[in-house]
């Protein structure tokens, strides 16, 4: 049985990247699997493949360097052994994600804030500055 062999074009709808950036991929030692050829030189992918790429679309999504995930990848290609090595990546990579994280559930917090004294603002009648300090509250700037 012959396994479901992809082209770069297919992958790149599949994954949202484009060909290019598929092509700095592979030239960057992203790819967990080596990049076969057909009999005309071009590149053939596989569904693990795609799978493989997607992860590494969010990793990048999560902020995660183009350097880490090649060492991902070549940790992966190595096989076996090295398991405890990929973990301790994943974990520092996820206490990066968890910090961000609480960074941006601050920021949301205070645009929630912003939104809300907007809508109050607006309700009342909209006249006079928003962020005027009134007796008996905060001033919080505009």
């Amino acid at each position: 049985m012959t396994a479901e062999v992809l082209r770069i074009g297919e992958v790149a709808r599949r994954t949202g990247l484009s060909v290019h950036a598929l092509r700095l991929y592979e030239r960057a030692g992203l790819l967990a699997g080596e990049v076969r050829r057909d009999e005309s030189g071009r590149r053939v992918y596989t569904p693990w493949d795609v799978e493989w790429l997607g992860n590494c679309v969010k990793f990048r999504a999560s902020g995660m360097p183009l350097a880490t995930i090649s060492r991902l990848a070549r940790l992966v290609r190595e096989g076996s052994g090295n398991e405890a090595e990929r973990l301790e990546m994943l974990r520092e990579h996820q206490r990066h994600v968890i910090a961000q994280l609480a960074q941006l559930h601050d920021c949301l917090d205070l645009i929630n804030g912003k939104v809300a004294a907007y809508e109050r603002h607006l309700a009342a009648d909209g006249t006079g500055e928003p962020w005027q300090q009134r007796p008996g509250t905060a001033h919080t700037a505009g």
